[in-house]
Parts: C-alpha cells; structure tokens; sequence
C-alpha cells in the first residue's frame, strides 16, 4: 500500500482579511485534498509557534509545506525547512510578496493553489548574513531604515513604502561602509545611499532592484548606490518597476559568494521585508541550492 503524501498547510491568521483567509483554507482544500495526500491545516500564532509545527512536521516526513503568508513567513517557516527534503510551496497573503512575484506565483489564492497543486519541485539558494538566513533580499543602508517607517504605517501598498522612503531619505543616519567581496581587495562606499543583496529580483510590489538575480547560481547579488548619485537614480525611479535599474551607470551591481561588510556603527538591516538589529561587521554568504520549493509550471 502507497505511504499517503502528507502535505502540512501553515496559515498565518493575521495575513489579509477574514474573507481572504475563508477563500485561501477553501481554494487548498480544493486542490489538494485529493486521493494519495493528506492534508492538515494549523495556524501560525508566532515566529516561534510557526516554526515548531514545521519542525515536528518535518519529523513526521511531511512532503511539503504549504505557507499562507507574505514573505516574512516564508523566512520564518523556509529557515527551518532548509536541507530537508520536504518543499516550500507559498500561497501569498502578505503585502509584497517578494518571494511569490519572483517565481510567478498567481497573488490570488484560487489561482495559487491551482498552480502550485500541478506546479514543479527546483531546488533554490539561501543567502545568509550572521548565519540568519532570506532567500529574496537583504538590505543595510537608507533601503532597510525605509522598512523602519513602513512598520508604523497602519495600512500597506506602495503609497505607504514611497512615503516612508521619502521620510527616511532625510531621517537615516548615513556612515561609510567597507565591502570585502570574495577574494578582492576591500574597498570603501564613502556614503552608501543603498546596499542591497538580492537572491530574488525584487523587494516585492515588482520594484525589481537586481533584475538579473538567479534564485540557484550559487551566488548573490550585491546592489549599491551611493548618496552622490541618489539625485540621477530616484528621477529614473520608474526603472526599479520594469525591470531596467541596473542599467544607470550610478548603480553598481556585483556578484559573489561571500561578503564581510564593515560599518561605523550598528544599525538595522532588511532581512525578507523584516527589521533586524545589526552590529558594525555584517557576513554574509550564500548555500547553494539549499532548500526545495515549488514552482508554478511555464506551460
């Protein structure tokens, strides 16, 4: 007799509206709940509470995960999950769902659901920096202080993301960052505007900061712009939402696989649209191919 595939949904119950919520537990049960797979449902009270039932769900063998959440959630849950054999599967409910856009998952929970249920298994990097680790960005200059103000606001969408961003343009205490990149020689940004590592394309709401990031090269991204250049960047900012950001000449892009980024001072960084306190030395390397998700199928 075949060994019935367990298929653990994890719902985070403060994600999106009660009838948004209705519509996610009823779309899964449509496309799962079939002959072959056993599915079980539980919420996610808490960072801590979530992972615990991953855990013991791992234990138990589970085939996938499912993750209704935004991408918070899916670093929280997807940090566990990372060298087991069991994949990540997303159902998006947060706000940017960064993590869902890169890999083209359907935002609408019928759709989702539908796509993942027939959708394929790849195997993509982690990136981790001081052994935390984000599987779409991480940022530490002007770019993570933004997250600090969008916390505070009490609804979320882009108008929200750019208010904050203008407001921490002139709040966020600027300082010299040093960048030693795999083997080259260390060098200085004297006044980092924004330093991101991407190991997706984008943020999340398709503001697509490293356009040609690959989710399972063994390798980051690095994304800087300097304050002397914030002037050219922000008048081409419609770039960051189609795609070509990485063409003006004022942002520098570099690939790599490990990065020991030194500060003046501590400050918060970006982990996965989440604030994170930081000290002045920041590590930040990637494991390849370290954790299986699925993917909606191309054709």
């Amino acid at each position: 007799m075949q060994v019935p595939r367990q298929v653990l949904v994890l719902l985070n119950p403060k994600a999106g509206m009660p009838n948004v919520f209705r519509s996610v537990v009823t779309a899964i049960g449509r496309h799962w709940d079939r002959p072959g797979v056993e599915l079980f449902f539980q919420l996610s009270h808490s960072v801590a509470d979530g992972q615990e039932k991953a855990r013991r769900a791992l234990e138990r063998k589970v085939d996938t995960i499912l993750v209704v959440g935004g991408d918070g959630m899916v670093n929280s849950i997807g940090s566990v999950m990372i060298g087991s054999d069991a994949a990540l599967g997303v159902i998006p409910t947060g706000s940017g769902n960064g993590f869902a856009r890169h890999f083209d998952i359907p935002l609408k929970p019928e759709a989702a659901a539908a796509a993942l249920s027939r959708a394929e298994r790849l195997r993509i990097d982690v990136g981790r920096v001081n052994e935390r680790p984000f599987f779409v960005t991480c940022s530490m200059a002007w770019d993570a202080a933004i997250v600090r103000s969008f916390e505070k606001s009490p609804v979320r969408g882009i108008w929200p993301y750019v208010f904050a961003a203008v407001y921490e343009f002139f709040e966020y205490e600027r300082q010299p960052f040093e960048l030693a990149i795999d083997d080259e020689t260390p060098r200085t940004v004297k006044d980092p505007l924004m330093c991101t590592v991407a190991n997706l394309t984008q943020f999340g709401g398709q503001a697509r900061i490293a356009p040609h990031a690959c989710p399972d090269d063994g390798l980051l991204e690095l994304v800087v712009v300097e304050q002397r250049d914030a002037p050219a960047v922000l008048a081409n900012l419609p770039r960051l939402f189609n795609g070509t950001i990485d063409r003006l000449p004022q942002v520098k892009t570099s690939k790599f696989s490990k990065c020991i980024v030194r500060r003046h001072k501590p400050a918060p960084i970006q982990v996965d649209g989440e604030l994170m306190e930081a000290g002045q030395t920041l590590h930040i390397d990637v494991l390849p191919q370290a954790l299986t998700i699925w993917v909606p199928q191309l054709s």
